[in-house]
């Protein structure tokens, strides 16, 4: 005989207690469907918190997707702003070059072998990148050229600024050979007395060589220096009597001779058109004048030819 459960009901009226008696069988049977529904329902909430967990997830996912989307399209606008910077600086440095070619070529400047070329062997400037290809496709590549692009131009912009500045030399070196250079009278007015070259001696009569320009004015005219340099000598010195002596360097020398007053001492520089004495009549003179001498490398030279004004 099957076993059989009771189950006892009892109630809070006061009712009389209910008796009701199961099989185990049919309680079997019973709890199945319950078990199943119990089942059904639990993996169907587990599903539900799962999707739910999932969409959540996803919708990160998504929302950080589509930020690094943003933020790699902004990427690759600033790779094409930056391609055209650097083709914008690749012309620049050429426009830079022709210009120190064109005064190489004003000022008759030679450039050494190793300035020969800009871009190296063979001169040839690198083609400009192309800013508006896909870089879904191409990205890679494009910054590759960068790169090389990038370390080209920084030794180019090393060479070029070396050309400027082996150019800045030599026509700083010209500017202090043309200021040291005498290309003024040294008094306004006046006449020329005795020239440079032989001529018959106001003295003794005699064949004799004059080593400088005699120009004749009045006594106390501003003297003043005829180019760049510094007092060699301030004093009188024999026949020329009180006498400025400037040395401008590059083996240029010139001397003021006969003044009435020396006006500098010596170690002053002086700039040209600085006045450095005023016209007298002092050594052996026939009349107030400046003995004019211009000597390079110790020998006299005629000062006529370096007077420009």
């Amino acid at each position: 005989m099957a076993k059989k459960i009771t189950f006892f009901v009892a109630s809070n009226t006061g009712a009389q207690m209910k008796q009701l008696t199961v099989s185990r069988v049919v309680l079997t049977l019973l709890s199945i469907p319950v078990i199943v529904i119990f089942v059904v329902i639990s993996l169907i909430m587990f599903d539900y918190v799962s999707l739910k967990h999932a969409h959540l997830k996803t919708k990160t996912l998504e929302n950080t997707i589509s930020g690094q989307c943003d933020e790699l399209e902004n990427q690759r606008k600033q790779i094409k702003i930056f391609a055209n910077e650097i083709n914008a600086f690749k012309t620049k440095i050429v426009d830079l070059n022709s210009f120190e070619e064109k005064i190489r070529i004003i000022a008759n400047i030679e450039k050494t072998s190793e300035q020969d070329s800009l871009f190296g062997v063979g001169g040839s400037i690198p083609e400009d990148l192309d800013a508006g290809i896909p870089l879904t496709e191409k990205h890679n590549s494009l910054l590759r050229e960068m790169h090389d692009q990038v370390d080209q131009l920084e030794l180019v912009s090393i060479k070029q600024k070396e050309g400027f500045v082996d150019l800045l030399k030599y026509l700083e070196n010209k500017r202090n050979l043309l200021a040291s250079t005498p290309a003024i009278r040294p008094i306004k007015g006046g006449w020329v007395t005795s020239r440079f070259g032989y001529r018959k001696s106001p003295f003794t009569g005699g064949r004799e060589f004059h080593g400088g320009l005699d120009i004749g004015t009045r006594k106390g005219v501003p003297v003043k220096a005829t180019a760049d340099g510094v007092v060699a000598y301030a004093g009188r010195k024999g026949l020329l009597g009180k006498v400025i002596v400037l040395d401008h360097g590059h083996g240029m020398v010139t001397r003021y001779g006969h003044l009435s007053k020396t006006l500098k001492e010596r170690g002053d520089i002086v700039k040209r058109g600085e006045i450095v004495g005023e016209v007298g009549n002092t050594g052996r003179s026939t009349g107030p004048h400046v003995h004019y001498e211009v000597r390079l490398n110790g020998i006299p030279v005629n000062p006529e030819k370096y007077i420009l004004n």
